[in-house]
């Protein structure tokens, strides 16, 4: 359903995409995942055709995305959502289903279909300023899937939610997928890249990684230690500082070293915590995600 070939796009001096590739079929959920300055929403805009690319090809339901075709195919959740606060949930369903040129009787089965779906039909007649930022973003799904899209664009759609209506709105994603919609998704959260099919990961407008999430996870270093102890700023330095480690960050699981091996790794780690008068445990780990993708962004900084 989506088909990106080389796509480049730049903003003055600064090259926001940097020839990237992607391909989504029907029925999958794919995530865009990059800290912010990447190219997450670029890449969005330019496949909403938003934005006019400055370089490759981009195809959806394989017309150009600015084509009537393909924008009556699209559906897009922008960030912020693009909703009106002085109308009702139901209104902000009526204005986007005219904007997409629905007849009256199909549009009227549509809100009632859209409300539904996303569980907002006891709150109807509600203004969208009165709604919480969980369900705000429900009603933002439900302006973009009014018209039946094939093909559904979110960018960043749980950020500032709750854990419960983050959860909602994946098991509404899931259920989309279900139906055979090929939706794309930005997110800056592991938990949620892992549920999508596919991952793509964008550092300063380049591709560095793609692929299911246990394809990309298995891109880490194969030396994983984590150290707990404390402070954790020490632990730290003096695992960044061993010559083995690639490098060294800390999280609420302690210190995590990455590094091609794990045995000179341990054995430099400890030799520096006792240089400097720490104690901590160094034990391996399993790399999850998140330690590949930051050994993946180490890696595109002395690319």
């Amino acid at each position: 359903m989506i088909e990106v070939r080389g796509l480049r796009k730049r903003f003055g001096a600064v090259e926001a995409l940097a020839g990237i590739d992607l391909h989504v079929p029907a029925g999958t959920l794919f995530g865009l995942l990059g800290p912010d300055g990447a190219g997450k929403t670029t890449t969005l805009r330019c496949l909403a055709g938003v934005l006019a690319p400055d370089g490759g090809q981009v195809r959806v339901a394989g017309q150009d995305p600015v084509s009537p075709g393909a924008r009556r195919r699209l559906g897009y959740v922008t960030q912020p959502p693009g909703l009106y606060g002085d109308l009702t949930v139901q209104e902000n369903i009526v204005f986007f289903g005219r904007v997409y040129g629905l007849e009256p009787g199909v549009l009227r089965e549509r809100i009632r279909e859209v409300l539904d779906f996303t569980g907002l039909g006891p709150f109807a007649g509600r203004l969208a300023d009165h709604l919480s930022g969980g369900m705000r973003q429900k009603l933002a799904l439900a302006c973009a899937l009014v018209h039946e899209p094939d093909v559904l664009l979110l960018d960043e759609p749980t950020t500032g939610v709750d854990p419960l209506a983050r959860r909602d709105f994946w098991t509404l994603l899931d259920r989309l997928r279900a139906r055979g919609v090929a939706a794309v998704v930005s997110t800056p959260y592991q938990d949620e890249a892992r549920r999508c099919d596919r991952l793509a990961f964008l550092w300063r407008g380049r591709l560095l990684a793609e692929g299911a999430p246990e394809e990309v996870r298995q891109l880490a270093p194969p030396g994983v230690l984590r150290l707990t102890g404390a402070p954790l700023a020490a632990l730290r330095q003096v695992a960044a500082g061993c010559p083995s480690v690639r490098v060294a960050y800390a999280d609420a699981r302690g210190v995590t070293a990455l590094g091609d091996d794990p045995e000179r790794m341990r054995i430099e780690i400890e030799e520096g915590l006792g240089r400097a008068g720490l104690s901590a445990a160094v034990a391996p780990a399993t790399a999850v995600l998140e330690d590949a993708l930051i050994a993946l962004t180490v890696a595109g900084e002395g690319a």
